[in-house]
This record gives C-alpha cells, sequence and structure tokens, in this order.
C-alpha cells in the first residue's frame, strides 16, 4: 500500500472517528463557553485562513515553525479553511463544522514528519477527537433533535447523557454522576443562568431558540467552576447572509395524555388522586433571521406565543386547580462582524411567565366541582442578555470578553391569603380523624415575593506559546435576592397535624398529654430583606503538546465566595480555593482510532442565596405545639372545610431557629469555614470499529469532601454542659471558630473553637445529670461508576447510540439537599442539626442507580420518512426506614435508629432501639422509558422543508413507582408507619406530541 493511500485512508478513519465520537460524547475542546476552534498542522510560516460563507467571518492566523496553528474563539457553524505560503495555496481548500465547546483538527498540505496526516481529500470534516482535551461530554445538535423524540426541554436533553439521572424527590432536579440536584450549573451563550438562590433550576428558552448543546458530565476545564454536578451548556442560533424564516406549531392536546393512575392504601381508601389531572399545551413559535448589512451585521429574532391550561386535584380528590398561562417566549440575537480579527454579539431572551390557577372544590365521585374557592396567581422567569466581544489581539494571542444580565422572579399568591390558614396532615394522622372534607380553605401555603438579579463579566484569553497553549481569565458575579415571605390566613399561621401516642414526646421536647392521640404545629414562618453574594475566580491551564500525540493539560482555578447578610455584612467569605486540573490525552495510533485520556480535579460549589436569607437574615421561624383538639367546619364560597382547634400547648414555643431579628452574624456562621469541594479521576479508552462505528469505555470516580450546613451548638468545652452558641453554619465534623462564651459567666465575649467531631452536643440522663459531649460525623459521599458506550454516527441513513453505567453511590450525605426526606432548602438538611440526626446514616444514597441502559436511534425509511426511538432503562433508588429518636437522646427527627421496646417512655435510655441503615428496605422497581416518534419531511423547490414529527412519550405507559414514603416511624411509639413504603410519586404518563414547522 503506498504512504499517500495510507494517509488517505487515516484521516478518513480519523473523520469517521471524530464524527461518531463527538456524537457519543468524545472529550471536547478546552473551548470558551459559546464557540469552538480549529487547529492542525500545516506548512512551517503558511498563512492558515478560515471563512464562513454564511456570514462572510474571515479569520487568519500564521503557523509556527513546526507548522501548528490555531484559531480560537470561532461561532459554530460551517467553515472553509485553505493555507498559503508565498502566494502559493498549500494543499486543497477543506469545508470543516465548527461544533461547541470542540476543537476541529486540520491538517493542510504537506506536513513535516511529526504531523498527525497528510490530508489529500477534499471532503467535509467534523470534530475529530481533540487530543489538547480530557473532557467528557455529549455534545446534542438541532440536527439531533430533531430526529429524536425527545421532549422540548433542556432536561430532556441533559438526560440523553450518560449518567445523568432524574431526582427521585417532589422537586424534581436531575442528578449529575451521584450529586445531588442543586449542584449543576446552565450557561446560555456563556451567560450563567442557574438558579442562585437555591440551585434547584435555571432559566429556560424553547428548542427553537437554541443551536447545539453541550452536556459536560466529568472533567470540564478550568473556565468551568461552581458546580460539584454537572454542566449544560448552549448556544443560541444566529443569523447569515441569506434570509431565512420559519414557523412552528407543538400540540399536546388532554386527549393525547394517557390517564393517571389512582392509587389506594391497604384499607382501599384512595390515597393519591390522580385519574381526573390533564395536560394540555398548544405552542406557536415563528422565527427570521438575516443579514442587516451583508457580511458584517446578522439578526436573529424568535417569538413564541404559548396556551398551556393543565388541571390537576390535591391527593384527597376533594379539591381541583384549572391552570391558565398564555405569556409569550421572545429571543433573539445580533452578531456584528467588525473586522476579520473583531467580533460583537447580543443574545437576549425573556422567559416570563404568568399563571393563574383556579380553584374549585371537587366531588371525585360524581366528577364534578363546586363554584370557585381560591384564585392562585404565579409568575416566573425574566429577562436575560449576554453581551461577547471576540477579538484575535495577534497571531498567537486572543481575547473574549462578556457582561451579562440573569433575571429570575418568583411570585405566588392567591385571592384568599388573607383569610385562609393552610392545613397539611399526614396520613397516620388522617387514617385516625379524617374528616371528610377539605383540610384547610386554600391550597396556596404560602405569599412569596422573590426577584433574583445575577450581573457577569468574564474575559477569557488564550496564548500560543511554541508547544503550549496557554489560556487563562477571570469572571465575577454579583447574585442579589430580594424576599418578602410568609404563610397565608389569620396570624400567617401553618398548621401541621401528626398522630402521636399520649405520653410520645416531641420535637420541641414536650410530651403530649392524656387523652390525646394527636398534636398540632402551628408554625409562623416570615422573612424579607436584600441580600447579595459576589463570586469571583481566575484561573490558568497550559495544554502543552509533549509529542505530536500525547498532550499534558495542566490548570489551576481559584475560586472566591463572599455571601452578605440581611444588613450587607460579609457573612460567609471564603477565598483562595484552589483547584487543581491535570489530564492527558494519548492518540495511541497518531491516527485519531484509538485514544487514552484521563483526568484529576478539584471543583468547589458555592454556598446558595437561600442561606443568607433564611440564616443570615430578620427570619421569624415559630413553632408551636398543641394537643389536637377536634375539628372546626366552616365555609366558605359555598364550600366546607375544616381546620383545627387547639388544645392544651405542649412544650415552650421554639424559635431557635430565627426570632425575628438579625443575629449577631459572629456567633451564627464558623469564622475559618471550610468549603465544600469534590475531587474526580476518570481514566478512559476509544477506539473506531470502522468508519461508522466506534466503542469506548471510561471509570469515574468521585469524592466529595465537607459540607456546609446548620448545626445546634448546644455546649462547648470550656464551659462542660453550658455555652450554648445556638445554630450555626458550618463544616459538620471539624473544627468551627464561632463567637461564645469563653469564660463560662452567661455573656458571648469571644471567639472560641469547638471540635464537632467531638464536641457540641451536650448530654444529660433522665435525672438532668450531665453525662458529657457528642459531636458530628464527617460528611461523605463517593461515587465509582464504570461506563460503556456503542455508536454509530449518522449517515443520513441511520444512526445509533448506547450507553450503559454501573455505578455505586454511597455516604451518609447526598449533598445540599435531601431526596430521601423531600427537602430542598439547599444547605439547611436536618442531616446535621444535631448528631444523632446523622448518626448511623452510612449507606447508599438516594441518588444511587446501579444499572442505566440508554439507547437512541433514527432510521430513514426513505427520503421523505424517519422514524426515532429514544429508551431509558434504569434500576431504582434505594429505600431507608427512617426512625424518630434515638438511642442516646430525646430529640424527635428523621434518623437511622427505630423504638422497637418501651417506647413509651420520656426519657431516651429507658427506650429499646435497633438501627434502620439507608437502603435496608431494598430498592424502588427498575423503571423503563420508551419514546417513540414518525418524521415526514418534504423539502421545498428552492430551499426549506415541512417537517411534521408525530412523537409519543413513554409509548408503553409506565406508571412505575419513583418515590415512596420512606418514614417507618412518624413518632416514638412501638408503633410502625402504616403507610411506609407506600408509593407517592410515579412515571408521568403516556402523552403524545404533535410538531409541524415549516423552513424558508
Amino acid at each position: 500500500m503506498s504512504s499517500k493511500v495510507w494517509n488517505m485512508r487515516r484521516t478518513v478513519l480519523g473523520t469517521a472517528l471524530g464524527l461518531a465520537l463527538a456524537a457519543f460524547g468524545a472529550p471536547p475542546a478546552h473551548a470558551a463557553n459559546n464557540d469552538g476552534a480549529v487547529a492542525g498542522h500545516t506548512q512551517a510560516g503558511a498563512t492558515v485562513t478560515v471563512t464562513n460563507p454564511s456570514t462572510g467571518l474571515t479569520r487568519s492566523v500564521v503557523a509556527d515553525s513546526e507548522g501548528s496553528y490555531r484559531l480560537p474563539f470561532l461561532p459554530v457553524g460551517q467553515y472553509t479553511i485553505s493555507a498559503s505560503s508565498g502566494g502559493q495555496q498549500v494543499g486543497p481548500t477543506r469545508n470543516v463544522t465548527v461544533a461547541l465547546g470542540t476543537t476541529t483538527t486540520v491538517d493542510l498540505g504537506a506536513v513535516n514528519a511529526t504531523s498527525l496526516a497528510t490530508i489529500n481529500v477534499t471532503s467535509s470534516v467534523l470534530p475529530v477527537i481533540d487530543v489538547s482535551s480530557t473532557e467528557s461530554a455529549t455534545i446534542v445538535s438541532r440536527a439531533d433533535l430533531v430526529r429524536l423524540p425527545v421532549d422540548q426541554n433542556v432536561t430532556s436533553v441533559a438526560l440523553l447523557a450518560p449518567g445523568v439521572v432524574k431526582g427521585n424527590a417532589g422537586f424534581g432536579g436531575i442528578s449529575f454522576g451521584g450529586s445531588s440536584i442543586a449542584e449543576n450549573a446552565f450557561y446560555v451563550n456563556g451567560l450563567n443562568v442557574t438558579d442562585f438562590y437555591n440551585r434547584n433550576g435555571f432559566s429556560e428558552a424553547p428548542f427553537a431558540f437554541y443551536d447545539q448543546f453541550q452536556v459536560k458530565t466529568g472533567g470540564y476545564s478550568v473556565e468551568f467552576g461552581r458546580t460539584t454536578g454537572g454542566v449544560v451548556n448552549a448556544v443560541a442560533r444566529s443569523g447569515t447572509n441569506e434570509f431565512k424564516a420559519g414557523a412552528e406549531l407543538t400540540m399536546e392536546p388532554g386527549s393525547w395524555h394517557s390517564t393517571a393512575h389512582d392509587h389506594y392504601d391497604a384499607d382501599g381508601r384512595r390515597y393519591y388522586t390522580a385519574s381526573r389531572d390533564r395536560d394540555s399545551l398548544v405552542k406557536v413559535n415563528g422565527w427570521a433571521s438575516g443579514p442587516i448589512v451583508k457580511d458584517k451585521l446578522f439578526f436573529f429574532a424568535m417569538y413564541e406565543a404559548r396556551g398551556s391550561s393543565p388541571r390537576n386535584t390535591d391527593n384527597t380528590g376533594t379539591s381541583m386547580t384549572v391552570n391558565g398561562a398564555n405569556t409569550g417566549f421572545w429571543g433573539g440575537t445580533i452578531d456584528w462582524n467588525i473586522t476579520d480579527n473583531n467580533t460583537l454579539s447580543l443574545m437576549a431572551f425573556s422567559d416570563k411567565n404568568h399563571n393563574v390557577g383556579d380553584q374549585y372544590g371537587y366531588d371525585f365521585d360524581t366528577d364534578t366541582r363546586s363554584d370557585r374557592i381560591n384564585q392562585v396567581y404565579n409568575d416566573t422567569g425574566g429577562r436575560n442578555w449576554a453581551l461577547t466581544w471576540s477579538s484575535y489581539l495577534t497571531n498567537d494571542l486572543s481575547m473574549k470578553l462578556m457582561y451579562g444580565r440573569n433575571e429570575r422572579q418568583s411570585r405566588t399568591s392567591s385571592l384568599l391569603d388573607a383569610q385562609c390558614n393552610y392545613v397539611s396532615a399526614t396520613n397516620g394522622f388522617l387514617s385516625i380523624h379524617d374528616p371528610g372534607v377539605q383540610l384547610g380553605c386554600t391550597n396556596s401555603s404560602t405569599v412569596y415575593n422573590r426577584e433574583d438579579i445575577r450581573k457577569q463579566g468574564r474575559a477569557d484569553f488564550e496564548w500560543t506559546l511554541g508547544d503550549h497553549l496557554l489560556r487563562f481569565g477571570y469572571d465575577h458575579e454579583v447574585d442579589s435576592s430580594s424576599l418578602d415571605q410568609y404563610y397565608a390566613g389569620p396570624g400567617a399561621y401553618y398548621y401541621n397535624l401528626y398522630a402521636a401516642d399520649a405520653g410520645s414526646t416531641i420535637s420541641n421536647g414536650g410530651v403530649v398529654p392524656p387523652g390525646y392521640d394527636a398534636y398540632i404545629r402551628a408554625r409562623r414562618y416570615q422573612i424579607s430583606g436584600d441580600y447579595e453574594t459576589n463570586n469571583s475566580a481566575w484561573y490558568l491551564e497550559d495544554n502543552w503538546s509533549i509529542t505530536p500525540t500525547f498532550v499534558l493539560n495542566v490548570g489551576l482555578r481559584n475560586d472566591s465566595f463572599d455571601n452578605k447578610d440581611g444588613a450587607g455584612n460579609t457573612y460567609i467569605k471564603m477565598d483562595r480555593q484552589i483547584a487543581p486540573r491535570l489530564g492527558f490525552s494519548w492518540d495511541m495510533k497518531g491516527d485519531g482510532s484509538t485514544k487514552l485520556f484521563g483526568n484529576l480535579g478539584r471543583y468547589y460549589l458555592p454556598v446558595a442565596n437561600v442561606i443568607n436569607i433564611k440564616q443570615g437574615g430578620a427570619l421569624l421561624d415559630e413553632r408551636t405545639y398543641y394537643a389536637f383538639d377536634g375539628w372546626e367546619y366552616q365555609t366558605i364560597n359555598g364550600v366546607q372545610y375544616v381546620v383545627p382547634k387547639l388544645g392544651p400547648q405542649i412544650g415552650d414555643v421554639d424559635v431557635s431557629q430565627g426570632d425575628g431579628t438579625v443575629r449577631d452574624q459572629r456567633a451564627a456562621v464558623d469564622h475559618d469555614m471550610d468549603p465544600v469541594y469534590q475531587d474526580e479521576a476518570i481514566l478512559g479508552f476509544q477506539q473506531m470499529l470502522n468508519q461508522n462505528w466506534s466503542w469506548g469505555v471510561s471509570g469515574t470516580y468521585r469524592r466529595l469532601h465537607n459540607a456546609i450546613d446548620d448545626m445546634e451548638i448546644s455546649a462547648t468545652a470550656q464551659c462542660g454542659g453550658d455555652g450554648y452558641i445556638g445554630w450555626v453554619m458550618a463544616n459538620p465534623g471539624k473544627k468551627v471558630t464561632v463567637w461564645g462564651d469563653t469564660n463560662c459567666d452567661g455573656t458571648p465575649d469571644g471567639y472560641l473553637t469547638v471540635d464537632t467531631s467531638k464536641e457540641g452536643w451536650a448530654m444529660y440522663d433522665a435525672d438532668g445529670n450531665y453525662l458529657g459531649q457528642r459531636g458530628w460525623v464527617k460528611p461523605k459521599r463517593t461515587y465509582t461508576a464504570v461506563e460503556f458506550q456503542l455508536d454509530r454516527a449518522w449517515d443520513e441513513k441511520w444512526a445509533f447510540n448506547a450507553s450503559y453505567v454501573l455505578a455505586w453511590n454511597r455516604g451518609n450525605a447526598e449533598g445540599p439537599v435531601n431526596s430521601d426526606t423531600n427537602f430542598s432548602d439547599t444547605g439547611r438538611t436536618e442531616n446535621f442539626d444535631d448528631p444523632w440526626v446523622n448518626f448511623g446514616g452510612d449507606g447508599y444514597l438516594p441518588n444511587d442507580r446501579r444499572h442505566q441502559l440508554k439507547l437512541r436511534g433514527t432510521y430513514a425509511l426513505s427520503s421523505h420518512w424517519q422514524v426515532g426511538a429514544n429508551a431509558d432503562i434504569q434500576s431504582g433508588g434505594p429505600i431507608t426506614g427512617f426512625g424518630v429518636g434515638n438511642p442516646f437522646d430525646a430529640t424527635n427527627y428523621h434518623s437511622y435508629y427505630i423504638c422497637v421496646e418501651n417506647c413509651d417512655s420520656s426519657t431516651s435510655e429507658d427506650r429499646v432501639y435497633v438501627r434502620s441503615p439507608r437502603g435496608k428496605y431494598g430498592n424502588m422497581p427498575w423503571t423503563y422509558t420508551l419514546d417513540a416518534s414518525l418524521s415526514y419531511i418534504l423539502p421545498f423547490e428552492g430551499g426549506g422543508n415541512l417537517r411534521v414529527k408525530l412523537a409519543v412519550y413513554n409509548l408503553l405507559n409506565q406508571q412505575r413507582t419513583v418515590r415512596v414514603d420512606q418514614d417507618l416511624q412518624t413518632d416514638i411509639s412501638n408503633e410502625t408507619n402504616p403507610t411506609f413504603r407506600q408509593p407517592i410519586g410515579f412515571q408521568a404518563p403516556r402523552f403524545t406530541q404533535l410538531t409541524v414547522s415549516v423552513d424558508f
């Protein structure tokens, strides 16, 4: 075989490999947030020019003495590339695709002997394996989503990537690599749109607004931080020299949704009512793009009108809410090629949404509803924009500057806020005190008004110095939250009802009086104010090409977090958070067909703004307990309802978590607190089987260090059983430096250190004798996974991708939220409130999914018809039987112990407990989700096409259990909770979506 033929075959092989591996998640380049790059070899000193024919953007660089060149910060799209030297072209002109977050390698003409291959063919080149990067990511393009049955939201895109699973709590979310749902980051055109208040969501645009997505599941480079989970990075569409327009209609009629199942308890009583729920959605989207000034200035503009009218009943089937939202979305981009070396881009969109929910009394048996009893208003979203300047400063130095603003509002109110208290009860309570009518006269518990505004600026640079590519930059965010929140109804009380035997000890230490079998918690929760957090970071990375086939990446990131309290003073400040990153990539055969790569990295997680507000604000959290004295029946708007009658007060009023004033912050937070961070190691191998098929395997290990959570420090070493400090934000199981009583005179007078691994919680016997102190366990979380992938690249006929992940997620802390107890306030879990809550809590964590199999593909039946499928098969998460109390203390919390003897005793030492560890009660069932689509495509003469796609989601209508009641005991007694392991969360039923789009 001649050298020329071998080089040609090797190049085609590498090109196909790049296409395949980019489709199933090959490690992308260390490119900036919203663009890509082209690099390679050519003749030394040659001028390499890349041009986008659609926009006229042209950029040139001169290859170095070894023939290496690099063109960074290129907007995604199709380009031509060529090289010239001494007025003569070096090799043929090539076509090249620049994809989001990737570097496409193209060698041009005759190069020196150290280059990967001599390219002597003229065909389109897609991103090949980038030996300068060690990220693990999946790229999903707009074309992929058109072919596949993927529901129209960013979460569905992220779930295509291996190792990404749905959270199993009532507050939803997605988990990357064993992390909690509150540890991820989301970007659009470089703008961070992550919810910084609670980190449980993000700002989102419709599908038609996006061009490409990049889902980073590990090993991401140093310009990305403030996350210990994953990253979803998206880029919006842009205009070109050709005027284009289109419209898209999406329909999901209520009749196209399968009926959800009702669920009944062991006594045949319906406890989960869903069969009357209906979803209905219609969206009409129109867009246009084109030149304002040819080759210089371009626009893309889009508007989407949305009509959504879902209805749903409450779990008891006694009320129904009919919702309506008709708010439109707008968005667009403007791109200006100022010169060949300077571009300016503006991206903006508004995802504001206003929903009105009419609430009615409802009779399930007759399927009739009464007159309207309330109206609830919800406002979400806001305006977002980012302005980006990219510049080639010199042949070797490039710069990108970005400034943007992200807004998120969250408002909830109702017509009956002044009249109606919210009332809720456990199933155990209702089994003995079912009133037969609606609890309370409102389903809206909280009057809530919050606005979050992020102001973000960043600068990114690339500097090529011989075999070294230096990348460095700085970014800064100011995250501001304004909040006004309180419970609805007279006195602003929220009533929770619990079953409990007479003589039982409840959470404030009180005892249920004789003659009563239930109690009431009347809670007032009020807070308002303005709060701010400043986050900043600088980074530096060297991509060193030690040989033409081996690249070493060495990076460093330094994060700083500054959370301020309600008075504007620094509350939590952590700087010098040094995050090293070390990776390598080895093109083992030098032809792009076989690759070995690895990565070691550290990642830091910021403190959410909810901590500023609820721990560093003027929070009133007042809990008063009463014996349950029966029901008081009332009628409003013709509907009968009940509120509880308050019996004798039980114990003292508890204001330990907030008395309505801003605390002395020196006593509320560890003076020397350590940040939460995660270390990660990845080792992977990828290989091309032929020009279409490829496979890969990788191993991932993650270990989370530290937690930041609230702990009630009730004693210090200096003062023995005294020295009460109160609720402190700190690192459980580590030394805490806090303002307190240093000379034991009862008055805080200085800083002292409490080693919370050994002390901090005073213990007493039944007679009040001091027994010493107990410390907290250190938080632990590990994730170990082996990932396999098999991919066939799309060739206009068919494509296929399969991934299987075998994973273990173990520890005693899920992260800053608790899925198994449905606690969503980030960083304020009950895991570490006192030493006993998490004592013995090691085991498999809620996001543990031992087996994950994902399959997706498309097949072209003809030039006009395509079928697509997407399957997600997963084993279920672990089931824990939570108890109340423990063998060492009378505290009434979730615990990993259950009482089995002498449980009616008011003292802990007289009771007999047994351990109930995580996952003792097996796992939830496997879930199987199959989505399918059929598409018809009709091209128009002269360009454009009509596309009709009918997609069916959850085709098999699986409605398996994804969440169960994990409270084995709800109070300290010999009895177990009758609803333990009762299913309370399920797969969404089957629904059908019709999308009709026209492009011209």
